[in-house]
């Protein structure tokens, strides 16, 4: 016979069922530009590229935070911009956004230096131009100012031999924000996901190209494009085999397979390299950054 149960005299006891996480973002300095690490080799032409896609969900911050710091483990110089209003890349990377005193808002908007914004060492040979909250009004007062899809061009034009690559996450859309990237990359590297519709939205990303290369940057061109959250299935290797007839040799041999430790490491303000060194997504970012630099 079972006795009935007291719930007036039970005793709760509240248990941790999870380990007690170190604080990441208040390991991850905020340093001065003048205080970064002097740099150990000699700095080539700097390849600005541009992590897009109008549609969200793709992975574009995942692969912004985790190919700079893939490159910084491979030596190269990185800087990485934030221009999301979720600064989803900031927060990855463990930066307390309340610490921080300037964003890529005051680079747009207020006409403060990039160097001024820049916090350096983030990661091995990684920087970081911060966004905020701020960044969610630019939209808005861009639309107002003089050449205004220039104003990050502008501004990334003094640290340009400072960095062999500089990546730019964009916002899922395209808004004054995302065709300011456009004008002032080098190259565009598309992530898409490997899933039903994965081609949606695409046409349109390229027609916002076009434009753009015609009239405000020649040089603009796609470099490659990436398949992310790959894994196993019929549908996955369906959807590969269609993004590579659309664009061919523009495909990255690499691709990301769908990893819960990426997913994980954003909440630890860490990069896959440090999160799951070992794993199958720093692996697979890994094979990425040596098929960047291998593309040159």
């Amino acid at each position: 016979m079972v006795d009935e149960f007291d719930a007036e005299n039970a005793e709760v006891i509240l248990r941790d069922v999870n380990p007690p996480v170190e604080d990441v973002s208040q390991r991850r300095q905020i340093k001065s530009y003048k205080d970064k690490k002097p740099v150990k080799h000699v700095i080539g032409q700097t390849k600005i590229i541009a992590i897009i896609n109008q549609k969200g969900g793709v992975g574009k911050s995942t692969t912004a935070i985790n190919l700079a710091a893939s490159l910084g483990e491979l030596g190269k110089q990185v800087l990485l911009v934030d221009l999301d209003p979720q600064g989803n890349s900031s927060s990855g990377l463990g930066i307390e956004k309340s610490l921080v005193n300037y964003c890529v808002y005051d680079v747009l908007l207020s006409d403060i230096p990039i160097e001024n914004v820049i916090i350096p060492d983030i990661c091995p040979d990684v920087d970081i131009v911060p966004a905020t909250i701020n960044l969610a009004g630019a939209e808005v007062e861009l639309v107002s100012e003089m050449s205004r899809e220039n104003r990050l061009k502008d501004s990334l034009g003094p640290i340009r031999g400072k960095y062999d690559y500089v990546l730019i996450d964009c916002p899922p859309s395209l808004g004054l924000l995302t065709i300011n990237a456009l004008v002032a990359a080098d190259k565009l590297l598309i992530p898409i996901q490997c899933e039903f519709y994965a081609l949606e939205g695409v046409t349109k990303l390229l027609e916002s190209m076009k434009r753009v290369k015609s009239r405000l940057n020649p040089t603009l061109d796609i470099y490659g494009v990436l398949l992310t959250m790959y894994n196993n299935t019929t549908l996955s290797k369906q959807v590969a085999d269609e993004v590579k007839n659309y664009f061919g040799k523009l495909v990255f041999n690499s691709f990301i397979p769908r990893n819960v430790k990426l997913s994980e490491a954003p909440s630890f303000g860490q990069p896959i390299t440090e999160y799951d060194p070992r794993g199958k997504g720093a692996i697979a970012y890994m094979e990425l950054a040596k098929e960047v630099i291998n593309r040159g």
